[in-house]
């Protein structure tokens, strides 16, 4: 799919308008986001002479993590990527990426048709690794019950994080808003939730199946929401937002691989663990096309309305398909909540996967991480030519930080199209902005 950059919009909504932040999912890959967040609120601003709103926030998976850090400190509209940007930095992987012996003896067992046995009030189930770690970190580096102070101050107007209802396999988003829960569709697969969010809905949407143990939330088990719905953008739609950014840590255009490493892929292919890194990619990465594409349609129809039959057009169409009470999107008023929305997809230029390699090879790799684990980690870079698994574990600060970095190029060379992008959003002329590019943006 081509189309990466700002979907112009022909009659946009006049005034003011409600700008998402999306996040997808991605493991340690989620420091590219970080990366893209900091030159939005820091550079693009500086171009703009003021502070980009960013008026919900919706993650999924370690994008909910870093979302929910962002809403927690939305008061603090410059600073909160540097602050987030310190916590990767600091990470260690000793701290975070370590086996849970229990889980693994009961996985084990499993495999021979053993039922594991479960506490009747254990907090998690499930995974390979210890999640103590990841559960410390989140408690210590994210102050919870200020999204609440934040949304009921006005800096912040919702905040949504997705995860899968283990019983069920259905997409359970919980909400925290400023307004009450809107309607949120018919379809039977996904349930909004309002709620207080808290570190178990994080912890919760984070919870990569065979890798980190799903969480208990209320009597019941989720794990990661990226297993329907990676790149939250319905969420982000229904809460009402008029114009989207979405950050994905997947490479923008991977080039075709040579013969001789389709050659070894296929050698590695029986691998169990060259497998679970496919099935990582497939599940928290590789359907953002697909809704961009959606996304994409509805705007190129609703704005080729708006050229023919002029700006009213969207409101006519909103009140014929409201009198459609089939129709899924209609809610109990009969208003149906379609517009166009604007949208910027910024996404990784480099492959995160062959980074990782990189960085695992590296000497400095070795002597930052040491013993078993250290070991595992470089075998994995020698296993596979992408070491994509290798890529979703690498939760290291030094890492991190290329990531990050990256992050900040790919959106300094979209800064003209974020600049008209809040332009367009605060009701202004867009091409107004591409005059206002700051020094820093150019180099």
């Amino acid at each position: 799919m081509a189309y990466t950059g700002l979907m112009q919009i022909v009659c946009p909504p006049s005034g003011p308008s409600r700008v998402a932040l999306v996040l997808a999912g991605g493991a340690a890959r989620g420091a590219y986001e970080v990366g893209v967040v900091q030159h939005i609120v820091e550079d693009v601003a500086q171009s703009l002479g003021r502070d980009v709103p960013l008026d919900i926030l919706c993650g999924t998976s370690v994008g909910a993590l870093n979302s929910c850090f962002l809403a927690a400190f939305s008061d603090d509209r410059r600073g909160r990527a540097a602050r987030l940007r310190e916590i990767w930095l600091n990470l260690k992987m000793s701290d975070l990426v370590h086996p849970d012996p229990r889980s693994i003896w009961d996985f084990t067992r499993s495999l021979f048709g053993r039922t594991p046995s479960v506490d009747d009030d254990a907090r998690r189930r499930g995974g390979i690794l210890d999640a103590g770690g990841l559960e410390r970190l989140i408690a210590r580096a994210c102050p919870f019950p200020r999204i609440d102070e934040r949304i009921a101050a006005g800096d912040l107007f919702g905040l949504t994080v997705s995860t899968t209802h283990v019983g069920s396999g259905r997409t359970v988003v919980f909400v925290e808003s400023r307004d009450p829960l809107p309607h949120w569709g018919r379809d039977p697969t996904i349930v909004a939730r309002p709620v207080a969010i808290r570190e178990e809905h994080a912890l919760a949407s984070a919870a990569i199946p065979f890798l980190f143990p799903a969480v208990r939330i209320g009597g019941d088990f989720y794990c990661d929401g990226g297993l329907r719905q990676n790149v939250p953008l319905s969420p982000a739609r229904r809460l009402g937002a008029d114009g989207l950014i979405v950050v994905s840590p997947r490479v923008i255009d991977q080039p075709a691989p040579s013969t001789s490493e389709v050659h070894a892929r296929e050698q590695a292919f029986p691998g169990p663990l060259f497998l679970l890194g496919k099935a990582l990619n497939a599940l928290l990465l590789d359907r953002i096309d697909n809704d961009i594409d959606r996304l994409e349609r509805i705007n190129a129809l609703l704005n080729a309305g708006c050229r023919r039959y002029g700006p009213g057009f969207v409101d006519a169409i909103n009140e014929e398909l409201a009198k459609d009470a089939t129709n899924p999107d209609t809610d109990t008023k009969g208003t149906l909540r379609t517009r166009p929305l604007a949208t910027v997809l910024i996404r990784a230029s480099a492959d995160i996967g062959r980074m990782a390699t990189e960085f695992a090879r590296s000497p400095d790799f070795k002597r930052r991480v040491h013993g078993i684990l250290g070991s595992v980690m470089r075998r994995l870079a020698e296993g596979t030519l992408d070491a994509d698994l290798l890529s979703y574990l690498l939760f290291d600060g030094e890492f991190a930080d290329q990531l990050i970095e990256l992050g900040r190029a790919d959106a300094r060379a979209r800064h003209d199209e974020l600049c008209a992008f809040f332009e367009e959003m605060a009701g202004r002329p867009a091409a107004a902005a591409t005059a206002t590019r700051a020094p820093s943006a150019a180099q």
